[in-house]
């Protein structure tokens, strides 16, 4: 109270507000309001005492409560404050409080102080968003019940639900996970269940949605919006953290889980979405809504016919991913593999997959289009993609050499053949490298080489390669080679009797 005396001695001797704050006596938001006191306590006066410190703090201070009226938590108001902005429960504040703080009082008191701080907190004010028919409908995820999957595990289901805005009539389809091609999947049988296109979509910042949720500039999903292109409507994301901005969905989804799953037994994912099917007719859409005060089903005639027909043909929808090309000139999806030309081995490229075809592209080119696999493991190849010498090994199959060595010659095709029909050892290689020495030598030297070999009974690479790099295929048979030298036959001069009968003559 000495430093506010002290000011007030020099605001009646002429000191401006300027003066006093450069000499740190006071602030000059805090000089603005004392001044105004003063002035309202006729203190400003010059020939009037100054007013001693008791004075200015009993015009400074508020009225001092009577202690029976002050709640023992006001020392915790702040604290309890701080908790209740974090939603925590009053049970868990007031244990807090007696564990940390050694506070003795009861719940009722704890009861009484959170009342009367939620009393001085002005409530939210709500506007509820109202729609035209055919103008919106809201999307959104919901957890479903636990089913078998085909696989043999037990799953969590996920129900997808799409809401018209205006009728509240609903489309409900149980799926196995959230992915990019469900959604757009679901999207797809949403429109054909309506038989029409809402104008624009509220939904959630779902990943197989939005690939980065703002306020102001989200960003779209590449498959989602070329969704959005095909069929009509526009994309209108929810605020992050914004939830009642499709509040009429989330009513919707839950209305889904208190109505229509309890008390139900499903045999499988079929039975759940036909028995959901008969739900939306018969029960949700025939009920009267609490906010609509109609029947969902008779205001959908009003809706439909104000939102966008279906297109002639339904887009090709698929979804897209970032895929690198391996080393054996294939990119993985989904754990089946697809080829791409091999001068992109290493690179970073651009799948988009639909339900029967697969496009590869590079900075925005195509460069590969397959079937979509069957399952997962296979690869599914081109032989343009690979590198020459591998098309030139794949090309260069069995029933190629057979055809090349019958246009060679008969001792050729005999060679060749008997090389393939190895039953110990894979001599494809061995066969095409005979034929590759046709290129150097020529057919006609090629196939006498080979008939040399057979004669020698020798069906080997490098019997022919040496007989045609020592020129031997160019000199006559000799007399040991006609008589069949290495061939089954007679392999000894004298006869058994004579081997092994002990007076038989020795030469």
């Amino acid at each position: 109270m000495f430093q506010y005396r002290s000011v007030l001695a020099q605001i009646r001797r002429g000191a401006s507000d300027r003066e006093l704050a450069r000499s740190h006596a006071m602030g000059r938001r805090k000089l603005a309001e004392f001044r105004a006191l003063a002035a309202m306590q006729g203190w400003l006066d010059a020939e009037a005492p100054l007013p001693d410190e008791a004075q200015i703090a009993a015009a400074l201070e508020p009225a001092k409560q009577a202690a029976s009226t002050v709640s023992s938590l006001e020392s915790h108001r702040q604290r309890i404050q701080e908790w209740l902005e974090q939603s925590v429960p009053a049970t868990a504040i007031l244990a807090a409080l007696k564990r940390n703080h050694g506070y003795p009082g009861s719940y009722s008191s704890l009861y009484r102080m959170i009342v009367s701080i939620r009393g001085e907190t002005p409530p939210a004010a709500t506007v509820p968003l109202a729609f035209a028919p055919g103008e919106a409908a809201q999307v959104d995820f919901g957890a479903g019940p636990k089913l078998l999957h085909p696989d043999g595990s037990v799953r969590r289901t996920w129900a997808f639900v799409m809401t018209l805005c205006f009728s509240r009539h609903q489309y409900v389809e149980f799926v196995w996970d959230q992915t990019v091609a469900t959604w757009l999947g679901c999207h797809r049988r949403a429109f054909e269940w309506f038989t029409a296109v809402p104008r624009r979509l509220v939904i959630d910042n779902a990943k197989c949605a939005i690939s980065k949720a703002c306020i102001h500039d989200p960003v779209v999903q590449r498959a989602y919006a070329e969704c959005a292109e095909g069929w009509g409507f526009r994309i209108d994301p929810c605020p992050p953290g914004d939830a009642p901005k499709k509040g009429i969905v989330e009513a919707g989804v839950k209305f889904v889980k208190m109505n229509f799953l309890p008390l139900r037994e499903f045999r499988d994912l079929a039975d759940l979405n036909a028995q959901a099917c008969g739900w939306v007719m018969n029960e949700a859409g025939q009920r009267v809504h609490g906010t609509t005060r109609q029947k969902p089903l008779t205001l959908f005639e009003l809706d439909r016919a104000h939102m966008l027909e279906l297109p002639a043909v339904a887009p090709d929808l698929g979804t897209w991913h970032r895929v690198t090309v391996h080393r054996d000139c294939h990119v993985a999806h989904e754990r089946a593999l697809y080829s791409v030309p091999f001068t992109l081995v290493g690179k970073t490229l651009w799948l988009r997959a639909t339900d029967t075809a697969v496009f590869v592209y590079h900075e925005h080119q195509l460069v590969a289009t397959h079937r979509r696999a069957q399952r997962p493991g296979e690869r599914v190849s081109v032989r343009d993609h690979l590198p020459p010498e591998a098309q030139l090994f794949f090309a260069h199959d069995r029933a190629w050499c057979l055809q090349q060595a019958r246009e060679i010659g008969t001792a050729c095709a005999e060679l060749i053949e008997q090389m393939l029909t190895d039953r110990i050892l894979e001599r494809l290689r061995a066969a095409q490298g005979v034929l590759r020495m046709r290129d150097t030598y020529g057919a006609e030297r090629l196939e006498a080489a080979c008939a040399r070999a057979l004669l020698h009974a020798s069906p080997f690479y490098r019997t022919v390669k040496t007989i045609l790099a020592g020129g031997y295929d160019r000199q006559p048979l000799s007399v040991a080679e006609l008589g069949h030298v290495h061939a089954p036959g007679a392999r000894f001069v004298r006869s058994a009797q004579l081997l092994f009968d002990p007076d038989a003559p020795r030469h």
